[in-house]
């Protein structure tokens, strides 16, 4: 598979990125890894990253997933800024109906006492697992409407303020910046009432990419910041990444990808073979897995840079967020380092 996406245009020739680049990692499990396999190759990269050029690393709130080691974010983001001096660390993000508002606070608020100006915290509602998830975790569905009060809570936290009788120490007064995390126009609305940043998942669900961005500037409202301006729309865009010397290599590797997809996807209640994830390529799942993957950068590196250049251009991002994909952790890793934004020091 060697043709390109629609809506990452590869270009004649390699472009200097225009905008500065992050990274979102999931803390994927490969095959033949051990959690702590996973976590040591995300630690080289947070490593990397940070003498690199990249302006952040989320890590994201993901449940009962054996292939996915990035459960708790707080953690991770911990461990991470102990090993690291300058890169910014989140969450992108922690899907906030699994917790309380004053949980997350002093989480953190902790984290930012730690390491002060380098904390992000990105904020979503969706549960970030299954059903069965969200009833280990003593939630509901229900908690998810209570969506946008919970971020106006968590503000008032980080503020200072004193809430239901509580104030959150640590928390208070550390001001973390937050994040809206969406794939949906929900998430652009709260954003822009807010005045908050927003960050469009359009790595895996770019269906309601433009209305959902056009709508957050269009519709943003400054918030009084802490310094005593007000803010500014910041547009945060993800995108799949996958960039090798060998072009042929990386379009292999999108390819696996995708099969994994669809054995995850449409496992039928047992497990797909590879032969039978094969199968359903071409058919109605295959195009399924295609569309969530619309939004992929893949092949040499000065062709995935001049995409993202095409792709930030085109959605009027801020910054861009990249998610690497391939399996084979030589061009993962590979990826991380021919995309990065400075030579390495």
């Amino acid at each position: 598979m060697t043709d390109s996406s629609p809506d990452l245009v590869v270009p004649d020739s390699g472009t200097t990125p225009r905008v500065p680049f992050s990274l979102l990692d999931l803390a994927q499990v490969g095959s033949g890894e051990t959690v702590r396999d996973a976590l040591t190759h995300s630690r080289r990269m947070a490593e990397f990253a940070d003498t690199t050029g990249y302006e952040r690393i989320w890590y994201a709130e993901h449940h009962n997933m054996p292939t996915i080691a990035s459960a708790a974010p707080a953690v991770l983001v911990a461990h991470m800024a102990a090993h690291t001096s300058r890169i910014r660390l989140g969450a992108g993000g922690v899907m906030l109906p699994n917790h309380s508002p004053l949980a997350i606070a002093e989480q953190y608020g902790t984290l930012a006492e730690l390491y002060p100006d380098r904390i992000d915290l990105g904020l979503g509602r969706a549960p970030g697992g299954d059903p069965a998830t969200f009833s280990a975790l003593r939630r509901t569905p229900a908690a998810s409407e209570h969506f946008p009060a919970d971020v106006v809570e968590l503000q008032r936290y980080f503020a200072g303020t004193t809430v239901h009788g509580v104030r959150a120490v640590p928390g208070a007064g550390t001001h973390v910046p937050l994040y809206i995390l969406g794939s949906s126009l929900f998430g652009a609305q709260l954003a822009a009432a807010l005045g908050l940043p927003y960050a469009f998942a359009s790595h895996f669900a770019p269906q309601a990419l433009d209305q959902a961005t056009s709508l957050y500037l269009r519709e943003f409202r400054p918030a009084a910041l802490p310094d005593g301006g007000e803010s500014e729309p910041y547009l945060m865009v993800a995108a799949t990444v996958i960039a090798d010397d060998d072009a042929e290599r990386a379009y292999e590797q999108l390819r696996v990808a995708k099969i994994q997809r669809i054995k995850f996807l449409f496992n039928r209640g047992r497990n797909l073979t590879t032969a039978e994830a094969e199968m359903l390529l071409d058919g109605p799942q295959g195009a399924q897995v295609d569309e969530m993957l619309r939004c992929a950068a893949v092949g040499a590196p000065d062709q995935v840079l001049a995409q993202l250049d095409d792709f930030a251009q085109r959605t009027r991002a801020d910054e861009l967020i990249l998610a690497p994909l391939a399996n084979d952790r030589e061009v993962w890793f590979g990826t991380v380092e021919k995309l990065a934004p400075a030579p390495v020091r």
